[in-house]
C-alpha cells in the first residue's frame, strides 16, 4: 500500500511516460470535434478540410479548451474532486498518511458517468483555491496566510510538486501554469502534491485562526 509519508527524500521525477492506446487518437478528435466545430471544422467534410497549419492551430486551441474543462470541475464532478481532497487533507493532519494515499489513489484518469473523482479535477480545484488563498484574492483567508504556509517535515510523496504549487500559487500562478508542473511532475506527483499543499495550506490557517483543521475543509469546495 502507498504512503504518503517517506523515510527517503523523494526521488527526481522520471521522464514523461508516452501510453499508446489503441483508437486514442480517434477518441481524442471526437472529444474536440464540437470545438473544431465552433471554428467551422467538420472533420467528416473532406473537400471542405483547411490548410495543414490552419488545422493544427485550431486542434491545438480545442485540445488546450478541452483540457481546461477537465481541470475545472463543476456541479458533482466538483463536489466529488472537494469530499476527495477534505478526506486526504483529514487523514494527513491525523498522521495517517497510508490512509491519504488510499483516498487519493480512489481519483480515476476519467470517469464518463461522473461517479468518481477524477485526476484532473483534484488537481484543478486545488490549484485554482491555492492561487486564490495565497495571493490574498479570497476574503475569507487569513491575511499572511502565504508567508505562513510550510510543507509538512518529512519527506512526502508529491513534496516536489507541492513546493513548486505553493510557489507559484503565492503569485496566482499554479492553475496557469498546468501544462508545465504536469510535464515536469506527472499526474500523480501532482495529485499528491495538491492535497499536500492544500494540507499545508489549511494547516496554517487553523493556526493563525485558531480553528481545528477540520472546522476549515469546508472551504476546499
Amino acid at each position: 500500500m502507498a504512503d504518503m509519508h517517506r523515510h527517503d527524500p523523494e526521488p527526481p521525477p522520471g521522464p514523461p511516460r508516452i501510453e499508446h492506446r489503441s483508437g486514442m487518437a480517434d477518441e481524442m478528435l471526437r472529444e474536440i470535434a464540437p470545438l473544431l466545430a465552433e471554428e467551422g471544422i467538420d472533420l467528416d467534410d473532406a473537400d471542405g478540410a483547411p490548410d495543414l497549419e490552419t488545422l493544427q492551430a485550431a486542434m491545438t486551441r480545442a485540445i488546450e479548451r478541452q483540457n481546461m474543462t477537465l481541470f475545472t470541475p463543476v456541479g458533482h464532478a466538483r463536489e466529488l474532486a472537494a469530499a476527495t481532497l477534505q478526506a486526504a487533507i483529514a487523514a494527513i493532519s491525523d498522521g495517517d498518511t497510508a490512509h491519504a494515499a488510499a483516498i487519493l489513489e480512489q481519483a480515476q484518469p476519467e470517469s464518463p458517468d461522473n461517479t468518481a473523482p477524477t485526476v484532473a479535477a483534484c488537481i484543478g480545484l486545488a490549484l485554482g483555491l491555492l492561487d486564490d488563498w495565497l495571493s490574498g484574492n479570497d476574503p475569507h483567508a487569513p491575511t499572511a496566510l502565504a508567508q505562513q504556509t510550510r510543507l509538512p517535515a518529512g519527506h512526502w510523496l508529491g513534496e516536489r510538486a507541492a513546493t513548486d504549487i505553493l510557489a507559484l500559487a503565492r503569485k496566482r500562478r499554479a492553475f496557469r501554469s498546468l501544462d508545465t508542473l504536469m510535464t515536469r511532475q506527472g499526474g500523480q506527483h501532482m495529485l499528491y502534491g495538491s492535497a499536500l499543499a492544500l494540507t499545508a495550506t489549511i494547516r496554517a490557517w487553523s493556526l493563525q485562526s485558531d480553528t481545528p483543521v477540520n472546522g476549515l475543509t469546508h472551504h476546499v469546495h
